[in-house]
């Protein structure tokens, strides 16, 4: 009679989930390997039994009502262990522990393009829980990176599909949309979202379009067109009666009034003004100027920090030409030049001359161009959000 097969269950209702029940039941063993498994377990724990009390200071762990353990014995998952005290066994078990707390991160703002053509900057706050903790272990490698990408493409096609207006009255119903997709994606990795917050930053450019209004709605005020449907009520009881007419006159029945409200603090997107004759040497951005000057912020220490190196594919402001740089950070004090590296680079990156001045001057962070699509990252992207240590470096000598 061959040996039982072996199995680990959740000992709570998690195992209804398909994928819960899939990975807490591992595959029977043969008879040679469930026969090894139990020798060297049995062996262990008699030296373990041995040492005691000795041993107990390394095998005992203490975990707290808000944490789980996931235990790996010889490689094959056992049930969650904990809250209390756990045996955990010397060089046969390797642990993880997983926080069931709820956690907060925020999607930085993004600019967007709405569906009639109005450009917006939306972020937003998510917070979310760990309800299985053995699917956040064998689903997900870096849970906390997954749940962030996914939340932003999630966003960015929503976003997509509405017109201004809608983002702005609604933005309530579109949290609530935007929590229903991103569950829909992470429930079978053992997370749920708990609550979005939808945040209209600011309408960098107002529609194109003209939107149809909802019944009873009233129409936006000439000059706020772009501005929150609160703000044009705000604003219409500081001007008073002027904005009143404004906004019921026709087009053509305006004689000597008029009223210019004029945002300052926004900025509609980058665009490139070239002279005639094609110069644009005046606002354009000269990347071996700043490179040299990153140059000589290389050190041995820096190199210890990143060992890394990267080859940078820069786009010009006309977009049809691409320039190649390296930042070889592996050896050395580093180098930085134009071209290919010597060797094979660990990370390629994408990323316009504009983005990358503004990187540089620490105007932009990697990580918020990487969410937002403004740069684009070949291979591992710990290792290129680890380039963001040369310019903390150029920024402080600045």
């Amino acid at each position: 009679m061959g040996p039982p097969a072996a199995t680990t269950l959740l000992e709570h209702d998690f195992c209804s989930h398909p994928e819960a029940r899939f990975l807490t039941r591992d595959p029977p063993q043969e008879c040679l390997s469930w026969v090894c498994h139990g020798v060297v377990t049995t062996f262990v724990l008699l030296v373990t039994v041995l040492l005691f009390p000795i041993s107990a200071w390394f095998v005992l762990k203490i975990v707290p009502t808000y944490e789980r353990m996931i235990m790996f014995r010889l490689g094959r998952i056992r049930a969650p262990q904990g809250p209390g005290v756990v045996l955990v066994l010397p060089f046969i078990d390797h642990w993880q522990l997983v926080d069931l707390r709820t956690r907060a991160f925020s999607i930085p703002p993004c600019k967007l393009t709405s569906r009639d053509g109005a450009w917006v900057s939306v972020g937003a706050d998510v917070q979310f829980r760990v309800w299985d903790p053995l699917l956040s272990v064998m689903m997900v490698k870096d849970l906390n990176i997954a749940t962030r990408m996914t939340a932003q493409n999630a966003m960015t096609k929503i976003v997509l599909k509405k017109y201004l207006q809608e983002i702005q009255t609604e933005k309530l119903r579109i949290a609530d949309q935007l929590l229903v997709e991103i569950n829909d994606i992470t429930r079978s990795w053992g997370l749920e979202v708990d609550r979005v917050e939808l945040i209209l930053g600011s309408v960098l450019q107002a529609s194109q379009e003209t939107v149809p209004q909802a019944p009873g709605s009233r129409p936006p005020i000439p000059g706020l067109e772009g501005l929150d449907s609160t703000i044009q009520q705000l604003a219409l009881q500081f001007f008073g009666k002027t904005l009143a007419a404004a906004a019921t006159r026709p087009n053509g029945d305006f004689e000597t009034e008029h009223v210019e409200v004029e945002n300052e603090t926004e900025e509609p997107p980058h665009a490139v003004h070239t002279e005639p004759g094609g110069s644009s040497e005046g606002r354009r951005f000269k990347a071996e100027e700043h490179l040299s000057a990153l140059e000589r912020c290389l050190s041995e220490s820096l190199v210890n920090q990143v060992k890394a190196c990267y080859q940078i594919n820069v786009r010009l402001a006309s977009g049809a030409e691409t320039t190649t740089y390296f930042i070889d950070l592996s050896s050395g004090r580093g180098r930085i030049g134009p071209g290919l590296p010597d060797h094979s680079p660990d990370v390629v990156l994408e990323v316009s001359e504009s983005d990358l001045e503004a990187f540089i001057l620490g105007e932009l962070h990697p990580l918020n161009a990487y969410v937002c699509g403004r740069l684009q990252v070949h291979g591992d992207l710990n290792v290129a959000l680890k380039l963001e240590e040369l310019f903390k470096v150029m920024k402080q000598r600045r």
